[in-house]
């Protein structure tokens, strides 16, 4: 109960500050726009029922909206319940107040699926303050227009060449025997700690081409610092865990500066290995991009290593350590892939882990149950009409993933962990409208395809190396999805034959 309390008195500090420094012409515009919705007249009464209207739904308290319900329910086991309890009384699309700004959340797919489809001239990103100030103004999650497509397209055209796949491939094969060779049996191994370990150092490759040494314990370090800050509160001053959070990043973008500027005295090789490569590669007169640019985002692009893919990569030994049906199957299908490979005296390849079917049905289960990625939110540019709703000027969207996909009327049982779900027709079908686990539209995460080839190459020599029986443990929803004890568990290891 003290850390709930103290968690909503931070919460209500940094609201506060966020709305008298940095909310005063959203309230503003906001006010005008929901006067304007709402103003008929006797004799307009015909036309007006036809114009689009201001979803239903309760903007809560004066100032504090109604976000300490919103986080109150966030830290519960249950956090789409703040948008249960609404969508049973105003639908699927309703309004709200939450982090200093009037807001329309929908939980529904296809509104959604609207709003993240549409270009900047509608809607663009919407963030926190310390969020913004910490990824600056020319990272990939806040540009827009043509800039924003161009890195995002060569960006995700890499990710999804063969000649990464490989690199990631052999790169997280290295990396998890290298792990998985130091973990004992007289111990409980924290499968949190170990997949962060893993996945960060096989994106920092991918992305710098560095190798584990003094340099990658550096940036370790300093990206700790740095992440830290993400959800802080929005004051930069000395001490403050903004402000330590943007000097561990000034000191990254020095490193990953003199990388840049060692590539470019070298010459940019025509072959690219690394995103540097990538971006310098395609680096146009016209429209170059600084170095100052470059490493802003590369340093933004190691987020995914330390958060996304190894939350998954845990959430999905969670699962499976709760279904051992499950378990038994995923184990039999990588058990026959690796007795293969012996026989070929071969690796497997990276076509061969994605081609794991049984695996890939578990690793799409865990996305959407575990919902890593809860919801984005942007902001509307201009008043938008979809479906009947009106979101006004201003005014923030926020697309809650989390309820679409724990929608009983989209998924049968949907609390229940059940990969065969994605073996029938149905849910396939559904896929594109009502499972949006990587975000959508122009910013759809261009890394999608690596999480999947990590975690099936994890969860192969997971599986196939260790038995395994894990303590009890619970998923943490908010301010990012983690397990509270880190996935605590005893491994023993299998015989040659088992």
């Amino acid at each position: 109960m003290d850390n709930l309390l103290w968690i909503l008195f931070v919460t209500t500090v940094s609201l506060l500050f966020t709305i008298i420094f940095h909310n005063k012409n959203k309230i503003k515009s906001s006010s005008s726009s929901s006067r304007s919705c709402f103003t008929t007249t006797t004799t307009t009464t015909t036309t007006t029922r036809n114009l689009p209207q201001l979803p239903l739904g309760s903007l809560g308290w004066p100032f504090l909206g109604e976000t300490l319900e919103f986080i109150s329910c966030a830290y519960s086991d249950r956090p789409e319940s703040f948008m249960d309890k609404r969508r049973r009384i105003y639908g699927k699309v309703f309004k709200s107040h939450i982090f200093g700004t009037p807001t329309i959340v929908s939980t529904d797919a296809e509104v959604s699926r609207f709003v993240l489809q549409s270009d900047a001239k509608a809607f663009v990103p919407s963030y926190p303050k310390s969020l913004t100030e910490l990824m600056g103004k020319s990272s990939i999650l806040l540009i827009n227009g043509i800039l924003q497509r161009r890195i995002h397209g060569l960006i995700g055209a890499f990710f999804k060449s063969p000649h990464l796949k490989a690199q990631i491939t052999s790169d997280m094969q290295k990396y998890v025997q290298k792990s998985m060779d130091t973990w004992t049996e007289d111990q409980p191994i924290y499968i949190q700690d170990e997949t962060k370990s893993i996945a960060f150092q096989v994106l920092v490759k991918a992305l710098i081409s560095l190798d584990p040494g003094e340099e990658m314990e550096f940036l370790k370090k300093q990206f700790q610092e740095f992440i830290s800050g993400l959800m802080s509160l929005p004051v930069n001053i000395p001490g403050s865990k903004l402000h330590r959070s943007l000097q561990a990043k000034k000191k990254m973008v020095k490193l990953v500066q003199k990388i840049i500027q060692s590539k470019r005295s070298s010459g940019v090789s025509t072959f690219p290995k690394d995103v540097i490569d990538v971006l310098l590669l395609n680096n146009a007169s016209d429209q170059p991009l600084t170095d100052d640019l470059i490493a802003d985002n590369i340093i933004d692009m190691m987020i995914p290593g330390e958060d996304s893919v190894p939350v998954l990569m845990t959430l999905a030994i969670k699962y499976l350590s709760d279904s051992p049906t499950a378990l038994k199957q995923l184990t039999e299908e990588n058990m026959k892939l690796k007795r293969l490979k012996a026989e070929l005296r071969e690796p497997p390849s990276w076509s061969d882990y994605l081609s794991l079917t049984f695996t890939q049905t578990v690793i799409t289960e865990t996305l959407r149950m575990g919902n890593i990625i809860i919801g984005v939110m942007r902001k509307a540019m201009k008043d938008i009409e979809f479906k009947g709703y009106l979101i006004p000027k201003g005014w923030c969207f926020f697309a809650y993933f989390r309820s679409v996909h724990l929608d009983e009327s989209n998924y049968d049982w949907p609390y229940q962990f059940n990969p065969w779900r994605w073996q029938d027709h149905k849910d396939i079908s559904n896929c594109n409208t009502n499972f949006t686990p990587f975000g959508g539209g122009q910013r759809l995460c261009p890394g999608l395809d690596l999480a999947r080839l990590e975690v099936s190459i994890f969860l192969h020599h997971f599986v196939t190396q260790f038995r395994w029986a894990a303590e009890e443990d619970t998923v943490v929803n908010f301010p990012t999805v983690r397990m509270k004890r880190r996935m605590p568990v005893w491994v023993k290891r299998r015989g040659d034959s088992s």
